[in-house]
């Protein structure tokens, strides 16, 4: 019985991680539905975004520092703060080829911040 539950949980846990992977199709898609004004800020929608773009950079923080504390050189060297406008992430994303917008947000970030933030050699 208990296997059956862990397996259970196990599988629960895949599914859910997987299902929150939004690709940068599936994002450009809502960004360009919400209006370019202030009230954007209200809309959940607006915040749904927002926190896929924070858990993105999330994650490729934690892959750094998990390298950097298993002594292997991190993909990605990028400094404590990262300041970025929402044009400037909606620029960078719409610059993915058609073909290749259907990696997730967080690989999109992972790329962009190896391209800007490499770690010297």
């Amino acid at each position: 019985m208990k296997k059956a539950t862990l397996v259970l949980a196990l599988a629960a846990s895949l599914w859910a991680g997987s299902a929150s992977a939004m690709t940068v199709q599936e994002f450009l898609t809502s960004a360009n539905r919400i209006p370019r004004n202030p009230t954007a800020l209200l809309r959940s929608d607006t915040r749904r975004l927002m926190n896929e773009v924070k858990q993105a950079f999330t994650a490729v923080r934690g892959e750094q520092e998990a390298a950097r504390t298993a002594g292997r050189r991190p993909a990605t060297c990028m400094p404590e703060k990262v300041s970025l406008s929402a044009d400037a992430l909606l620029a960078r994303f719409n610059a993915i080829p058609q073909a290749r917008r259907n990696i997730s947000v967080t690989q999109a970030v992972r790329e962009w911040m190896a391209a800007e933030h490499p770690c010297p050699a």
